[in-house]
């Protein structure tokens, strides 16, 4: 009755603004009882999702066809934005720590999903900007140097990368990091992502809304303000959450949609307090939390 009562009600959240996708399905995902737990990523292929706590605290992976849990860290940040490879087999995360002169320091850690190997690839660095699969290939930029590292047989091939640093928006391209921050050195840049082909940026300027642009920084197209922690979807649509406080708590989340043109489409109702989607490769499949500490699974035709 419960699930019924949810798809009805979607049925008309989806209702609101544009049509831009169909929704065909809303089902709770079984994760272990945890309130603590929320949903930190999602495999390419939409057979697993990575979890972590409230604090970015850990890292596990939840197979959803067997329903069982694995344990990949304990440490602290590994939660923070971990990447999987496109063949669904390595996973990469940071683990922070503080070192004696009170600093914050990050290694980076690639997983098997397959296997229990652990490898450090880097340790205990106080630069690490920010790293990003694209395709099977990982990137990392530290003190503003492009690192490319091949995670299968194949070539690596480079590709434009976004990262924060000192909370302006930096671009990687062509080995080259150069600052972009397109709406102006005196904001504040977070959430920035790239889009698969590569030709449009989308970052989050705090205290203003949600934008995209080209590599040059240029074309700069407002989305919303109701649109935070956006992730593309395809190359024209974003999904992302809109989400309300009072100043002190969250009172109403849901997970939205928005294409280029700045047309959008609610896909669950505020009062279930939906939060930080993710997507699968394919666009097929969208993950969420609720501030309930439940997860969510979205599939689209």
């Amino acid at each position: 009755m419960r699930k019924t009562i949810l798809i009805m009600a979607l049925a008309v959240a989806t209702t609101a603004g544009a049509q831009l996708v169909n929704v065909k399905s809303v089902e709770r995902i079984q994760i272990p009882e945890n309130t603590e737990m929320k949903v930190a990523g999602l495999s390419p292929d939409g057979s697993c999702l990575l979890l972590t706590t409230q604090t970015n605290k850990g890292l596990q992976k939840y197979d959803l066809a067997t329903g069982t849990t694995e344990v990949l860290s304990t440490e602290e940040g590994a939660g923070y934005n971990p990447q999987i490879s496109a063949d669904n087999k390595q996973v990469v995360y940071r683990e922070t720590s503080i070192d004696k002169r009170n600093l914050r320091r990050a290694t980076l850690v690639q997983r098997s999903l397959l296997t229990a190997d652990r490898k450090v690839l880097l340790k205990g660095s106080r630069d690490l900007n920010g790293f990003m699969m694209r395709g099977n290939t990982l990137m990392t930029v530290n003190r503003k140097k492009l690192a490319v590292r091949p995670m299968t047989a194949e070539k690596a091939v480079e590709a434009p990368m976004v990262s924060i640093s000192n909370m302006q928006l930096m671009l990687t391209e062509n080995g080259n990091t150069r600052m972009l921050s397109p709406n102006g050195t005196d904001k504040s840049y977070i959430w920035p992502s790239i889009s698969p082909d590569g030709r449009h940026i989308c970052y989050y300027v705090a205290g203003n809304g949600c934008y995209v642009c080209d590599l040059n920084g240029q074309n700069v197209q407002y989305i919303a303000r109701d649109c935070r922690a956006a992730k593309w979807l395809d190359n024209n649509t974003l999904v992302a959450m809109a989400d309300q406080d009072n100043g002190e708590v969250l009172t109403a989340s849901a997970i939205v949609v928005y294409n280029l043109q700045g047309q959008m489409q609610t896909l669950t109702p505020a009062t279930m307090m939906a939060m930080y989607p993710y997507a699968s490769a394919d666009g097929k499949h969208i993950v969420c939390s609720t501030a309930q500490g439940e997860a969510y699974m979205i599939s689209l035709e």
